[in-house]
């Protein structure tokens, strides 16, 4: 039995970032993934294809919508934006593969993982292997609702939706969120036609509302969204799906689509760890853990999606960073995601990091709020890209509460705002720095400048301003019209 220092169990973004900081102090590192390659779900289902889906999208849209005149014939070859997507995966599947372990001194196993005991792991059938400390870092996968019918019919989940043969005339999608609306979007602009079935009473249900407002208003325009409604059977009928809907009005009625997207959230993958044989507890179907990611096992820690974090790929990513000094020196670093950011890749893109003003509102807070247009913006005004706002949150004495966008790329530029609130510089900072001219960033700089704005030309100051200009323009006046010295008449002694 080959027994290791450090094993991580998930060869994902938190796993493969775990695995490199423990090898890379010296520790002894196993790495095991269940599939037959690095990279986890950001690489395979996730962030790298939807992401390049949406930029094939967005380039067939942009061809359709402002040819200048040019003729634009012909039909989407749907296998050529298949190639587009398989493309990105393989670079980064290169960048990210096996030999870069390897060569920092850990051993990769391909096989599902499940404990025998506290120490003990096996791999596939065979392997068994002992590690004195493990780190659980096994993602998540998406959650099947117990829809009458949902187990009779052929759907896809963000694990095979880029596996589709064809482009669907008109897709279903049951769940708003981010996956929801990146691919509703991502679809409709290469041509289907899309329905989404959310069942709050809004999209983009984690956002300020005026965020969230924004972007329903942009999305309605591309998309059928039916909200406060829920999918309550499928049925196959002759190569078509029906969902039945139910309104919380009490209607009800059927949509029928060619293909159904089920995004309706995700779990976390931990079913097949045999996590009792460890003596690691659960709650709510997550691995628990303390502010140092520490299960019920003091040896034992997760990071990731498998606790109850942010589900994101840089949050996995950023814990696994942080747990590599507790899981070696047996120190306590915790990590508060307050200053992380999120991104929802739709067009316009939206920026998140920090408190909504719903979240402040109901905590009572003292706050200021601060918002610029982007049809301000000399650089979106060039582009023609004029739709969004950055809305900015503070309290009473310029602190960053809270920082939301939506606009062109507004996930590149607002990037500044969260290296001010991290470093607890007020909102006045940002609009302090020197900009270059014309860039999207000036939406930040805009917005910023209120405040000073604010302070300077709506306060006290103003007043004793013209106070002491009046002043001194009338000190100067009266000496304007005294006779200098030299001119004045010498005396005769």
């Amino acid at each position: 039995m080959e027994r290791y220092q450090v094993a991580v169990i998930g060869g994902g973004s938190a796993g493969m970032t775990a695995a490199a900081g423990a090898a890379s102090m010296g520790a002894k590192t196993a790495l095991i993934e269940k599939k037959d390659s690095l990279g986890g779900d950001c690489l395979h289902y996730g962030c790298v294809p939807s992401k390049s889906l949406i930029d094939a999208a967005a380039r067939v849209d942009t061809i359709k919508s402002q040819n200048f005149g040019f003729s634009v014939s012909g039909e989407l070859d749907f296998n050529l934006v298949k190639e587009h997507v398989k493309s990105a995966q393989s670079v980064i599947q290169e960048i990210d593969g096996t030999e870069r372990f390897t060569d920092l001194g850990v051993d990769v196993y391909f096989g599902g993982a499940a404990f025998l005991s506290p120490h003990e792991i096996k791999i596939g059938h065979t392997d068994v292997i002992y590690a004195e400390k493990i780190i659980i870092a096994t993602g998540s996968s998406p959650v099947i609702p117990p829809i009458e019918g949902i187990g009779d019919i052929s759907y896809v989940t963000n694990e095979t939706i880029f596996d589709l043969e064809k482009l669907p005339q008109h897709l279903g999608i049951i769940g708003g969120g981010t996956v929801g609306v990146e691919m509703a979007q991502a679809f409709a602009k290469l041509g289907s036609k899309v329905t989404i079935v959310e069942g709050s009473d809004q999209l983009f249900s984690k956002e300020d509302q005026d965020i969230s407002t924004f972007m329903y208003n942009v999305l309605k325009e591309e998309i059928d969204i039916e909200l406060n409604t829920t999918v309550v059977k499928t049925e196959s009928d002759r190569g078509s799906i029906k969902l039945h809907l139910s309104h919380r009005s009490g209607k009800e009625d059927i949509v029928t689509v060619d293909t159904l997207l089920v995004a309706a959230g995700r779990k976390p993958s931990l079913a097949s760890l045999d996590l009792a044989k460890a003596g690691v507890a659960v709650k709510n179907g997550f691995v628990e853990v303390d502010k140092a990611f520490t299960s019920s096992q003091p040896h034992i820690f997760a990071v990731g999606d498998v606790i109850e974090t942010l589900p994101f790929t840089h949050a996995a990513g950023e814990e696994a960073k942080t747990v590599i000094p507790n899981v070696l020196f047996g120190v306590k670093r915790g990590l508060d995601h307050e200053h992380t950011p999120w991104v929802t890749f739709t067009s316009p893109e939206v920026f998140h990091v920090g408190k909504t003003e719903q979240q402040l509102q109901s905590e009572k807070a003292d706050y200021r709020t601060y918002r610029a247009h982007l049809d301000e913006v000399d650089r979106f005004i060039t582009s023609h890209e004029t739709r969004g706002f950055v809305k900015i949150l503070t309290d009473k004495k310029g602190r960053i509460l809270g920082a939301h966008a939506a606009g062109k790329e507004a996930g590149e530029w607002m990037q500044i705002a969260v290296f001010a609130m991290k470093n607890k510089h007020k909102i006045g900072s940002l609009s302090r720095m020197v900009y270059s001219y014309p860039t999207k960033a000036g939406a930040l700089q805009k917005t910023a400048d209120l405040y000073w704005r604010e302070k300077l030309f709506e306060g006290p100051l103003p007043k004793l301003t013209k106070k002491f200009l009046d002043l001194k323009y009338k000190i100067t006046s009266r000496n304007d019209h005294q006779p200098k010295q030299e001119e004045l008449p010498v005396k005769n002694t």
